[in-house]
């Protein structure tokens, strides 16, 4: 036992029916996990589910070989020893925590669960001194190691080239429709449309202090508005763009992102610095939107500078006439 810490166990403490008991239940844990992915993937994309599948068979495999083993060793009852009892062994994460992982994501969670399982196996061959259990031990992380391939084998079955193809645009498609798309909404709606009155209030008062009481009004205030108009504009279920919460909480952030940046500067004491602070800010937002409508809209960047600049100076000079007036 570890002081302090009585309800873990070390690795090296372990005995070997218990070692065996530990590659149990991670295998059947790994093969949960692998089916979760597989539910996860099978509406957008069944065919990586399919490969998901097949490791999960896999991964059942290996359990019922050790199984066999501890039964042959040491009968049918076995040790209810989990990951999480055993100090400093590899933890996996929680499912819910990456329910909303993208498909490249989930590929890489679970090449990382082939490279922890093969290095436990090979620790667990270590510290065993029967022959049989060694050798099975041995194998499972030659498996485990070999996984890889088999992924491939599997990728090569269920995912042709055009498929995968196919899968990685719609995975692509889906993160600019629930992410980009309403992040980009919002943060024009929040650079531009407050552009107008933090600008009027400056010019009109020439008071830091009150300018950027307003600006941050307009900002968080605008944020929230975008944010739950957004999320309550489409669920998302016929349209396909996703979540209204993540798109909810995409286009408010984003909303008061693009509203607080040239209201922070109202922080500076000396107006003329914060305003030329600010103006300079102001560009630097209009710019971002216009490389991210190229990056992700596929708009001619020329245009979408044009566009959004042109647009975004025409606010900025209105505010600043209106407050000068």
């Amino acid at each position: 036992m570890i002081p302090g810490f009585s309800n873990r166990r070390r690795f090296s403490d372990l005995s070997e029916q218990e070692i065996l008991a530990l590659a149990i239940s991670s295998e059947e844990d790994d093969a949960r996990i692998y089916r979760s992915y597989a539910e996860r993937l099978r509406a957008d994309f069944p065919a990586s589910a399919a490969v998901f599948d097949g490791m999960a068979e896999e991964e059942d495999g290996h359990r019922q070989r050790l199984i066999d083993l501890h039964v042959a060793r040491f009968g049918k009852v076995i040790p209810l020893i989990r990951r999480e009892h055993v100090a400093g062994f590899y933890a996996r994460r929680p499912v819910w925590l990456t329910e909303n992982l993208g498909l490249e994501k989930i590929r890489g969670e679970a090449a990382a669960m082939e490279r922890d399982a093969h290095d436990f196996y090979l620790r667990a061959a270590a510290r065993t001194s029967d022959a049989e259990t060694r050798k099975l031990l041995g194998d499972l992380a030659a498996a485990e190691a070999a996984h890889e391939n088999h992924a491939k084998e599997l990728e090569a079955e269920h995912l042709p080239g055009d498929t995968r193809s196919e899968e990685d645009r719609n995975a692509h498609r889906q993160f600019v429709l629930t992410w980009v798309q309403p992040g980009l909404a919002g943060l024009m709606d929040g650079s531009v449309s407050t552009l107008a009155p933090i600008f009027a209030v400056a010019f009109a008062t020439q008071d830091n202090h009150t300018t950027l009481l307003v600006g941050l009004a307009a900002a968080i205030g605008a944020g929230i508005s975008m944010g739950f108009t957004e999320a309550a504009s489409d669920d998302g279920q016929l349209s396909g763009r996703g979540s209204p919460i993540k798109r909810g909480i995409s286009a408010g952030v984003m909303t008061t992102l693009g509203g607080l940046g040239h209201a922070l500067p109202y922080l500076i004491p000396d107006f003329w610095t914060a305003t030329i602070i600010a103006i300079a800010l102001v560009f630097v937002e209009l710019w971002a939107i216009a490389w991210i409508q190229n990056r992700y809209m596929e708009t001619p960047f020329l245009r979408a500078a044009f566009q959004v600049v042109l647009g975004g100076g025409l606010v900025l000079a209105a505010g600043m006439l209106i407050g000068a007036g």
